[in-house]
């Protein structure tokens, strides 16, 4: 119907100096937005300068920027479109009725939507599945090549720290022998005194007496059975 009556519009009002009539959506924009005029109450309503002005002031502002941007055209646009949005809403012509013709649709199902393409959105799941991917024989042995420890150098400079190392190595090893219930060598268990009992045993409430001797028995001294006690806790 817009259209119809822009069309008019320029044979009615060439006299006028309405020639041409921009291009845009401007009559449908204007049908709308008297709709939303009807329709929509406003939210809130404030004074500038003493004019009552409401929410739906800046909506009015911006319409009326596209109604004024190429007058006379645009301006006779934007009429045009508020009159449809009246016809409309007053249902003068019992316009909400009209409907699309059966054959207009069946030509454009069978001709125009192949055109177009399908519009059905792809069919996504609920649940997000991570791809399980085979690990490829490239990829393990890049892991091999990577993760193997590289050969201990054998200067003399290293000496310190492989020792230190030995030293750490030989904790851990008794503390798993001890998790193990492997004998040790006589020779390098020592007999801890029985304050030393006595402290871990205050500061261990709960580790049976038997396990505290054990630890004292099988390291050098208390700090390092305090820190294997508190590995089997």
């Amino acid at each position: 119907m817009s259209t119809i009556l822009e069309f008019s519009s320029l044979l009615l009002l060439h006299p006028l100096g309405i020639n041409h009539i921009p291009a845009g959506p401007t009559a449908v924009v204007f049908s709308m937005l008297y709709q939303w005029y009807r329709l929509v109450p406003p939210a809130y309503h404030f004074r500038i300068f003493g004019v009552p002005l409401s929410n739906k002031s800046f909506m009015y502002i911006l319409a009326s920027q596209l109604a004024l941007g190429h007058v006379p055209g645009s301006l006779a646009s934007a009429c045009i479109g508020l009159l449809v949005g009246f016809i409309y809403r007053s249902e003068v012509v019992n316009i909400k009725t009209w409907r699309v013709s059966p054959t207009v649709i069946r030509f454009s199902t069978r001709i125009l939507l192949p055109l177009v393409g399908s519009t059905r959105p792809p069919r996504r799941l609920n649940r997000a599945r991570p791809e399980r991917q085979e690990p490829s024989a490239e990829s393990v042995n890049e892991e091999v090549v990577t993760t193997a420890q590289p050969p201990a150098p054998t200067t003399r400079t290293d000496s310190a720290p492989s020792q230190a190392q030995g030293e750490a190595g030989s904790v851990v090893r008794e503390w798993v022998n001890e998790l193990t219930g492997r004998t040790e060598d006589p020779a390098r268990i020592r007999t801890p005194s029985e304050a030393e009992i006595s402290q871990l045993a205050a500061m261990f409430p709960d580790v049976s007496r038997d396990l505290i001797t054990r630890a004292l028995q099988r390291t050098p001294n208390i700090e390092a059975a305090v820190e294997i006690l508190l590995h089997v806790r």
